[in-house]
């Protein structure tokens, strides 16, 4: 039950600009952003940033912010923040980054592939690989949490998805993480150095596709890109630019995220020894599991949304073409909404009445469309793992960051022992 809180009258004032601690260049908050969060939520619900980017930290703002219908991801004009009309069409427009009627026509065109029958049929080969990558680290006892695991399940799929073979994967894999640094750089908030990796990402993976695109004409297979392959060459849907970019994107959005998840889930369940257990237990719990790592230690903390209309919040009046970020991570640790929020309870989700859905997908017309396939890779992972090793112990007490530009681990190396050893 969402509890409606009326709003005070609108001013068209704005608040002094600051940080309140959540300036994205300070190590403490990117190690730990929570208690940012939660003073945020409690003083500064609604906050304007140094470079002019007001921040919504309330759940029920967050919710009606991602479903209100006068915004979207692109200014009035077509442009992202800081980018030229010429700039937005030489780029071309991944569907993410895309408003109705074009958003509308690209994600049917691909979300055939990612409804809950569809990713169920995969199953069998999830559990495969799994199973692979857990039987290679079982006699050393020991592995890195996210080469080990966490990049490679999604990423195998999300390839075999594609039809992008699964032996280039290295090849791409760092191209992933470095082009999603490219969100930064239209904040200006990119550290020195991020623009060049961020162009060579994007020339490598655009070189790598095209290339792929070209050996793939007039030799289809059963996968995702042949199917927008086929999509390009009847006329009236794809452009080549489009096929270009929507291979590219579905590709980093297929497992980067994941990767977070996986890891990020696994690390808070090893600090939290008794709901592991509890898992271990309880394997029916996994799906609330999942549900719990994504509300309590998501991988995408903040989400962006641009107003097409005036809005109202806490007492603001935002105007046409504001910036807006979205406080997932603080949202869904909102006390109004969530009983004991800082408590990481791999039951929550399994009670009834149910907690209201957490915001980590998103929402409204952009609601992740990997998020079936996200959290059945993550169920299937992180319950084998959990059902499969024990004693699992984190050897280094921080987690290292900075593998992308999400909240996702770039190593998480732990010790265990096999179950029945």
């Amino acid at each position: 039950m969402l509890r409606i809180v009326a709003e005070p009258i609108a001013t068209t004032a704005r608040p002094p600009p600051s940080w309140h601690g959540a300036d994205p260049a300070n190590p403490a908050y990117l190690e730990n952003p929570y208690p940012v969060y939660r003073l945020l939520r409690e003083q500064h619900p609604v906050s304007l940033t140094p470079d002019g980017v007001w921040r919504l930290t309330r759940y029920e703002d967050c919710l009606r912010m991602l479903r209100l219908s006068g915004a979207g991801m692109r200014r009035t004009d077509g442009t992202l923040p800081g980018q030229s009309p010429a700039a937005a069409e030489e780029r071309g427009q991944f569907m993410l980054l895309t408003d109705p009627p074009k958003h509308t026509r690209l994600r049917k065109l691909v979300s055939k592939a990612f409804t809950p029958r569809a990713i169920g049929a995969w199953r069998p080969r999830i559990e495969a690989v799994t199973d692979a990558l857990l039987d290679r680290t079982e006699a050393r006892g020991e592995m890195d949490l996210i080469a080990d695991l966490a990049l490679p399940v999604p990423a195998t799929l999300i390839c075999e998805m594609l039809g992008v073979p699964v032996g280039d994967r290295d090849t791409f894999t760092e191209w992933t993480a470095d082009v999603t640094h490219g969100l930064a750089l239209r904040r200006g908030n990119a550290p020195p150095g991020v623009v060049e990796r961020v162009e060579k990402a994007r020339n490598g993976l655009a070189g790598y596709f095209s290339q792929l695109i070209q050996a793939r004409r007039g030799h289809a297979g059963d996968d995702l890109l042949s199917a927008l392959i086929a999509a390009e060459e009847e006329g009236d849907r794809l452009s080549s630019e489009e096929l270009l970019i929507q291979s590219i994107g579905l590709l980093v959005a297929g497992f980067e995220t994941t990767i977070g998840l996986i890891g990020n889930g696994l690390t808070t369940l090893i600090r939290n020894r008794d709901e592991i257990s509890r898992l271990r237990a309880e394997p029916d719990l996994i799906e609330s599991a999942v549900e719990e790592c994504l509300r309590y230690s998501g991988p995408i903390t903040w989400t962006v949304r641009i107003l097409h209309e005036p809005a109202a919040f806490g007492g603001y009046e935002l105007d046409v073409n504001e910036e807006v970020m979205v406080g997932l991570a603080a949202a869904n640790r909102d006390p109004e909404h969530f009983a004991d929020p800082e408590r990481f309870d791999v039951a929550r989700y399994a009670t009834s009445p149910a907690p209201p859905p957490h915001l980590s997908f998103g929402g409204g017309a952009h609601l992740c469309l990997g998020a079936h396939l996200a959290r059945l890779e993550s169920q299937i992972a992180i319950g084998r793992l959990v059902q499969r090793f024990t004693d699992l112990e984190l050897v280094e007490a921080k987690t290292t960051w900075g593998r992308s530009l999400f909240r996702v681990p770039a190593r998480v190396p732990v010790r265990f022992r096999p179950i029945g050893a």
